[in-house]
């Protein structure tokens, strides 16, 4: 039986390690057609990969590239020079065995990863039905030309067909995912990723996931899904699961169903989870979330200002947001809020907007992320956007240096500032920049936790601990 070796590429620890499940649920695709190991990087961050690859001797290697960059301008964190260097680079000098690329950072920039990293094959979304059709054909050496979202070497061109396929449930593949890692360091700061469907059918300019999951949703049942989470607990104990859907509302109806059948069960589990898209909110929703186990939620309208919500294509309006603002308060359910400042409109007036609903609408222990300039990605409307204003010239590279686009009515100094001076004077506003906690404050953190007992989300402790520091001017 031929050999695969995946290697998970992230060392990215903040603000919580990830463990790659993504590339797990391609282990279980494989088994029995392949023997499969995974180099899990996010805490060895390649350090033990050289010693395994002789010792395994792989026939296929997968890379997974989750991140190319944070998506904050100044601080400009590039994950892509670490991954090249410590592992892309160190497997191709002591092996030519076939190197195959994936994951969602990958997707974005396939042609660009291909002659970057020199590797021989590259699948652009997910990769379950993909990549055993494509190791089968490798080893009995047929051609590989109709396979769908495939990139090869020699063309570095994708090859497009129907590759966003509905999840299919494979055997064993919710009960036994987080058994081909050791899942032991992510359990006091890591969660459970739980995906409820793949693609995304909103028209966000800025984003990517319709151009990796696809752009209509693809649903699982929530009987599967509450089948992974009791199974998972079951044998991991008190972990956090988080739900990592590009909204977790959406399409309609389909998070409550989700929370009955957890209910039902009588699940006792602590669940987050990411977007919340306000024009699916009611009261039965945040009901249904309280009652199933989720101890915190996301929030990312990514603006207040009408007129940005249309430039911006939220699909939803000012007052859908309200709505939302108004739930989350009522059933008390700790949030993180983002906003993005400086798409396409946005003025001194259309960041005042944004300000007002901060203070009329949201709870002062819940932390508001402020991020000024918005990543432009190949393929999406932004992209389009900054071509037709002449802020890229036709046919210019937007992966390495990260390219941001700022609206004409604001400069970059200017949005920096009236960032920061909200910042100054609302203690759970934070500038982007200065997201990351110091070691020093995290450690206060934990200890004020432990002596506390506090059970509450950790930005929450650290927003206190955050205003605190700031009054003895610590910060």
């Amino acid at each position: 039986m031929k050999k695969i070796l995946l290697i998970n590429t992230n060392m990215e620890k903040a603000p919580y390690p990830v463990p790659p499940l993504g590339l797990c649920m391609l282990a279980v695709a494989l088994k029995g057609r392949f023997e499969v190991q995974i180099y899990d990087g996010v805490f060895d961050e390649g350090k033990g990969m050289p010693a395994l690859v002789h010792q395994f001797n792989p026939d296929f290697i997968g890379f997974s590239i989750r991140n190319i960059d944070d998506v904050v301008m100044d601080r400009q964190m590039v994950y892509i020079d670490g991954i090249l260097e410590k592992f892309i680079r160190t497997v191709k000098a002591i092996t030519n065995v076939p190197v195959i690329l994936g994951g969602s950072g990958f997707s974005i920039f396939p042609a660009e990863l291909m002659k970057l990293t020199g590797a021989d094959y590259g699948i652009v979304g997910e990769a379950e039905t993909i990549l055993p059709e494509l190791l089968d054909r490798i080893q009995n050496k047929a051609d590989t030309s109709d396979i769908p979202n495939l990139i090869i070497s020699k063309k570095l061109e994708i090859q497009r067909g129907n590759g966003f396929r509905h999840i299919k449930p494979v055997p064993d593949r919710f009960s036994d995912i987080d058994r081909w890692i050791d899942f032991t360091p992510y359990m006091n700061k890591g969660v459970y990723s739980i995906q409820t469907k793949r693609g995304c059918a909103h028209g966000c300019i800025y984003c990517t996931y319709p151009l990796i999951e696809g752009r209509k949703f693809r649903t699982r049942k929530a009987s599967d899904i509450a089948d992974e989470i009791e199974l998972a607990h079951q044998r991991l104990g008190n972990i956090t699961f988080e739900f990592v859907d590009s909204t977790f509302n959406d399409p309609k109806g389909h998070a409550e169903e989700i929370c009955r059948e957890i209910i039902s069960r009588k699940l006792k589990v602590r669940l987050r989870t990411m977007g919340i898209n306000p024009r699916h909110t009611s009261e039965e929703l945040f009901e249904l979330m309280v009652e199933a186990g989720f101890v915190q939620i996301d929030a990312t309208p990514d603006s207040a200002s009408p007129r940005i919500l249309k430039s911006l294509d939220k699909g939803f309006e000012l007052e859908e947001i309200e709505k939302m603002a108004t739930l989350i308060r009522k059933f008390n359910l700790p949030t993180m809020w983002f906003f993005l400042f400086g798409g396409p409109g946005e003025v001194d007036d259309t960041f005042r907007e944004t300000l007002d609903f901060i203070d009329a609408y949201i709870n002062k222990e819940d932390l508001v992320y402020m991020n000024a300039g918005l990543r432009i990605y190949p393929g999406t409307p932004l992209y389009s956007i900054a071509l037709a204003e002449g802020r890229i010239p036709a046919g210019q590279s937007v992966f390495h240096p990260p390219v941001y686009y700022y609206a004409h009515g604001v400069s970059k100094n200017r949005l920096d500032g009236m960032i920061k001076a909200a910042s100054l004077t609302r203690h759970n506003c934070i500038p982007a920049m200065e997201t990351a906690p110091s070691s020093a404050m995290i450690a206060e953190a934990v200890e004020s936790r432990r002596l506390n007992q506090l059970d509450e989300p950790m930005f929450r402790t650290l927003l206190r601990i955050r205003a605190a520091w700031r009054i003895v001017g610590r910060i």
